[in-house]
């Protein structure tokens, strides 16, 4: 069952990654308005200077994860599929909403641990995890730019997890990767923008993750892409304040730990 010809699995596979590139796209539009810059959580400068890696790279390696994502979702899909062609029978909405938070907390455990560890192993940082990191400032399409091996067992896996722990069918799957999908892009953008909903109901955002993103913040705030729980139980968390950064825009400044 589908949308018109295309199956539900197909759906579920392609549309986070249109949607990653047109909301990707829209913050890359955004950057180009000059009186946003008082909204940038890094200066331009800074931009141009703390990242070592060009924007092309990280399109293509963006691309490249984007391509095991794809291989990945049609194999399980092909594995898990319905051979009677009928498609699965959407479930209450309430069933929904409660697949909805569940996937949220199991794809944040698993993140969580995961990423942490990749911090915590020095070969796997070095080797791996530190790909990620050549973007001290956050933009959107960088979002996803990590090694494959990172993406595989980040993002991927944490995926397949989350839709195989909750039971959710693929018509589900397509507005839920979609949406963890918009939350990841944003919490990159490296923009703190008022009226943004989503900075607004979670902890977990751009100016949280920004501090990830800083040398000072390394060993804190693992948390991605919805909430700070973990971070919070186990002392990961690094509180921080937005504040005003001499010159202009603003800033996401670390607050002193005990």
């Amino acid at each position: 069952m589908g949308i018109g010809a295309v199956s539900d699995e197909l759906l579920g596979t392609f549309v986070p990654i249109a949607v990653y590139w047109l909301y990707s796209g829209l913050y890359v539009a955004l950057d180009g308005v000059g009186r946003l810059d008082g909204y940038r959580l890094h200066t331009r400068e800074e931009a141009a200077t703390k990242n070592v890696v060009s924007k092309a790279a990280v399109v293509r390696g963006v691309l490249v994860q984007q391509a095991f994502q794809v291989a990945v979702s049609l194999t399980l899909f092909a594995v898990i599929g319905d051979e009677s062609g009928t498609g699965q029978k959407q479930p209450p909405a309430l069933v929904i909403v409660l697949q909805f938070i569940a996937a949220m907390v199991v794809m944040d455990t698993w993140q969580y641990f995961m990423h942490r560890y990749m911090h915590i192993n020095k070969f796997l940082y070095k080797h791996i995890h530190s790909k990620h990191h050549t973007l001290v400032v956050p933009y959107s399409f960088g979002a996803l730019y990590n090694h494959p091996i990172e993406g595989l067992i980040l993002d991927t896996i944490g995926g397949a997890l989350s839709f195989l722990v909750t039971g959710m069918t693929p018509r589900t799957s397509i507005f839920f990767f979609s949406f963890a999908t918009i939350k990841t892009v944003d919490d990159h953008c490296g923009l703190w923008l008022p009226g943004n909903i989503l900075q607004a109901l979670f902890s977990n955002n751009s100016a949280y993750h920004d501090i990830h993103h800083q040398l000072y913040g390394n060993k804190y705030n693992f948390s991605q892409p919805f909430f700070v729980m973990w971070d919070k139980i186990l002392g990961t968390y690094m509180p921080y304040s937005i504040e005003q950064r001499k010159g202009g825009g603003v800033e996401s400044r670390p607050a002193k730990l005990d």
